[in-house]
């Protein structure tokens, strides 16, 4: 078995998080490796296991035998794709670095490309942004377009159009993002919520190459919601009109009640009250979901769990067996 060497410092930090790609994972390892070899700098991979049930971490093990530069880092049990990222930037090196998917809808061609802008551009952040999304569903590319617009509506974060999670980020960002508490740390809204300075590089998205995604629409939602109500406070601001609107809404109908009284108009109408009480009903529970919906997350917060748990990492078993 050959040895393994871990760089004390690197130039470039890949971080991918997996979870089940063992049908993936040959073509995208074999299409990474020749892009970093040929960019003749000091780099690291770190390789994200987020407790697959496959293959996934068998096949890495392998390829750990003869890939120096390549760190594994499998977490305990799931944690869910941003967790997996943030696992990878907390033990990133590099002065610059990259997230990408083992999924190959990003190439892993363009990250020379995104490195060369980082360093003309004198950046700290180059986002991949998807210039042609014609793979994608018409659903997906709909919800994206959804997505981004409330996002940036909503949150005031001037986060790119058809960016995801494929960008490079200088030491500074890393760090800053770091910073950031764990739980609900979006990277498609805290690190255009920097602010620092960035650039973007266009590419094609491709098809999956292998595998299913692992991001059905669910998880899409999901993310959505830690997106917005994490990063914004205009939820509240929403209830908080619901509740004056009701209350103008209460005011005429007692007027009108009044004013028909007074005229001898008045005929009791029972489809009016059930749906005046009804609207009055709709409205309450929605702004007690939005307020439940912050509450559930100040409560996780108190409870200070980590958002994930390492189980094992290649290149602190390696430092272990040196020191033994």
């Amino acid at each position: 078995m050959a040895a393994i060497e871990y760089l004390a410092e690197a130039e470039l930090s890949v971080v991918v998080p997996m979870y089940d790609e063992e049908e993936v994972l040959p073509s995208f390892l074999g299409r990474l490796r020749p892009v970093l070899d040929g960019l003749r700098v000091r780099y690291e991979v770190i390789a994200v296991d987020d407790a697959s049930a496959d293959q996934t971490p068998v096949l890495l093990q392998r390829v750990l035998r003869t890939w120096p530069q390549l760190r594994v880092v499998r977490l305990r049990a799931n944690a869910g794709h941003q967790a997996a990222l943030s696992a990878g930037l907390s033990r990133a090196r590099g002065r610059w670095v990259v997230t990408i998917d083992a999924d190959l809808q990003d190439p892993p061609e363009l990250i020379a490309d995104l490195l060369a802008e980082a360093r003309a551009g004198e950046v700290d952040v180059v986002y991949g942004v998807r210039a042609n999304r014609s793979s994608d569903t018409a659903f997906k590319r709909r919800t994206a377009s959804l997505y981004y617009r409330l996002l940036r509506r909503l949150s005031g974060v001037d986060a790119p159009r058809d960016a995801g999670d494929f960008r490079l980020m200088s030491r500074a960002t890393v760090d800053a993002v770091l910073a950031v508490a764990e739980r609900g740390r979006v990277l498609r809204v805290v690190v255009p919520a920097l602010g620092f300075p960035s650039a973007i590089v266009r590419y094609r998205r491709e098809r999956r190459a292998a595998g299913r995604s692992k991001y059905p629409l669910a998880k899409m939602v999901g993310l959505a919601m830690e997106s917005v109500i994490n990063w914004s406070l205009a939820p509240l601001r929403l209830a908080t009109w619901f509740g004056l609107l009701g209350f103008l809404a209460a005011l005429l109908s007692t007027g009108y009640g009044v004013v028909g009284g007074l005229l001898g108009h008045a005929v009791p109408g029972w489809t009016s009250t059930v749906t005046i009480v009804s609207a009055f009903a709709a409205i309450e529970l929605l702004c007690i979901g939005v307020l439940g919906e912050y509450v559930g997350r100040i409560l996780k917060a108190q409870r200070e769990l980590p958002v994930f748990f390492v189980a094992y990492d290649s290149a602190e078993t390696a430092s272990a067996r040196k020191v033994s």
